[in-house]
């Protein structure tokens, strides 16, 4: 698995006198890396990238600058990286209206096992869901949730070749499937696949 170590980091004031651009750099970044399922729910896709970035602004955030925690800040995050065989992405479930999300969250729970990926022909792939900490509980589902998608080498070489990739929800309250993914956010996954 592909690991940030306390060397791939910047010092924090190295970091502030770069945060614009970098966010900048990122922000970009983000926008090949995002898939919209239908109005509500988005999946961003992480990348080693993006989560630097993510471990960074922590950092900044708690003016966290001692050893040990630096090293738990990338033990939390380190896990969200995919590690060459995967991709794993950050889902957000967002209704703008407080009294109609917490309805709609109620209505969507478990919709985080009923995530998939389709990559060309072959069959579609299951996200495994919140393998930190369970974030539903017998009620409600959460806002965010942690995905992972496992894919066998025939499904990589099919992103690597730059096949069709459709995303959808298989959930009885929210049951969608996307158009074709555009051919740029393929391109940016399959450089996970190392």
């Amino acid at each position: 698995m592909t690991k940030l170590n306390k060397t791939d980091l910047l010092s924090l004031e190295e970091y502030s006198e770069r945060r614009e651009e970098l966010r900048a750099e990122v922000i970009q970044l983000k926008k090949d890396r995002l898939i919209q399922i239908g109005e509500n729910i988005s999946l961003l896709f992480e990348s080693i990238e993006t989560i630097k970035y993510q471990i960074q602004e922590m950092l900044r955030i708690e003016k966290i600058f001692d050893s040990d925690g630096i090293e738990e800040e990338l033990g939390a995050y380190n896990p969200l990286i995919p590690d060459g065989a995967n991709l794993k992405a950050t889902m957000l479930i967002e209704y703008p209206d407080k009294e109609v999300r917490a309805e709609k969250l109620k209505d969507l729970h478990l919709v985080e096992n009923k995530v998939w990926l389709q990559i060309g022909e072959n069959e579609r792939v299951y996200a495994v869901a919140d393998e930190d900490l369970e974030r539903s509980n017998e009620e409600k589902t959460s806002a965010v949730h942690f995905l992972r998608f496992e894919f066998d080498k025939n499904m990589i070489a099919d992103f690597k070749s730059a096949k069709m990739l459709y995303a959808g929800i298989d959930h009885p309250k929210y049951n969608i499937k996307t158009k074709e993914i555009p051919l740029t956010t393929v391109k940016s996954l399959a450089a996970d696949f190392n």
